[in-house]
């Protein structure tokens, strides 16, 4: 098997040849300080990975309805880029830092609850560069899958009206106000579906990524999740079938309190599986085998591998230990992509070619 066959064999619950082994996304910083600054496609090849590359790049439509210009300040240890957007009928105001490492919101765009309506009105819907992404996907070949987010901050509508207005503000008004946060959200909806119907039908895509952080169970409630999430995560991954897509559940944090939300909501495959060490809440064998047990007859599992503590300080016998007893908990029966559980930025290139070799000896028969 190839490397496309292989995933795309794990996200239909299948047992591929052996276990599929990558890692969720490169970041810039990683690949200019660790690979040689060589592109994500050969370091995936060097390392010896099952490519998993992410492409989105959208053009906003220019409008007289959302016109939007930007100031860039110099902070301490990060540069400041301040946005003001002007509608007809108010004007909107956001700013992201950034360093080589990331981008982070200082500002979020919604200040005021009627701010919400101006997004509904007036902000443009976002346009895939399919072309590109065919390059994309073209250039990829056998060696993996093309993967991509939604519009938006987030894939998923309550992480990015978190993004948008604040995740501890939005905590509170689902007390508060429950049935503003659920016109809000309906209108991030919205924008999404109309996102998926005009950029992705037809467009070369393996996986699509939904969910976000912000719905993991380290951040908000089960019952918070089941009413503000799972209705809205429900239509998109409809949506995204409709168009002939699986989609993959993101959830970087905890998420054992919430399995049977997530095989509720029409999802093909999840993620992260992130253990106690780097934020999430499996902290020991049971507790995987117990989210193993929820979720394995009903989807795909990406992830486990602990991308600080083992990828980044391991031995080579720590990672191998490590990749045997992932492939004991969540591979043996199939359906699963051994991954890094989330973004990195220090691992060493031979942790990774380790990594990668140790999980080619876990083989179906």
């Amino acid at each position: 098997m190839n490397g496309k066959e292989r995933m795309m064999a794990a996200v239909r619950r299948e047992k591929p040849d052996r276990v599929p082994v990558t890692i969720h996304q490169w970041q810039p910083f990683h690949l200019k300080y660790f690979m040689n600054g060589m592109p994500e496609l050969e370091a995936f090849r060097t390392c010896g990975l099952d490519a998993a590359v992410t492409y989105y790049a959208t053009d906003t439509p220019e409008s007289e309805n959302w016109r939007v210009s930007a100031v860039t300040v110099q902070r301490s240890g990060y540069v400041e880029t301040q946005y003001t957007i002007t509608t007809p009928e108010g004007v909107l105001t956001t700013a992201e830092g950034s360093n080589e490492m990331t981008t982070w919101v200082t500002d979020h765009l919604i200040k005021k609850k009627e701010d919400i309506y101006l997004l509904k009105k007036y902000q443009p819907i976002p346009v895939l560069r399919k072309k590109e992404a065919q390059a994309a996907y073209d250039a990829l070949g056998g060696d993996g899958i093309l993967r991509t987010f939604l519009c938006g901050k987030q894939g998923g509508c309550w992480q990015d009206a978190c993004e948008l207005y604040g995740a501890q503000n939005l905590i509170l008004e689902t007390f508060d106000d429950p049935d503003w946060v659920h016109e809000f959200l309906e209108i991030l909806l919205d924008i999404r579906m109309k996102y998926i119907e005009q950029s992705l039908t037809g467009a070369p895509f393996d996986l699509v990524e939904t969910g976000g952080g912000a719905a993991s169970n380290t951040l908000i409630s089960p019952a918070i999740h089941e009413e503000f999430c799972l209705p809205y995560d429900q239509k998109i991954h409809d949506a995204l079938h409709s168009l002939g897509f699986p989609a993959v559940y993101h959830t970087c944090g905890g998420m054992s309190r919430i399995t049977h939300l997530i095989r509720q909501n029409h999802c093909d495959a999840s993620e992260t599986l992130s253990p106690k060490g780097i934020g999430g809440d499996i902290g020991d064998d049971e507790t995987a085998r117990q989210v193993w047990r929820d979720l394995h007859p009903y989807v795909c599992l990406i992830g486990g591998m602990d991308q600080f503590n083992i990828l980044q300080r391991g031995t080579k016998e720590e990672i191998e230990r490590e990749v045997q007893r992932l492939f004991s908990i969540y591979g043996c029966d199939g359906g699963y992509i051994m991954s890094a559980c989330d973004h990195f930025f220090h691992v060493p290139q031979e942790n990774l070619k380790y990594f990668a070799q140790a999980a080619k000896s876990c083989r179906y028969e």
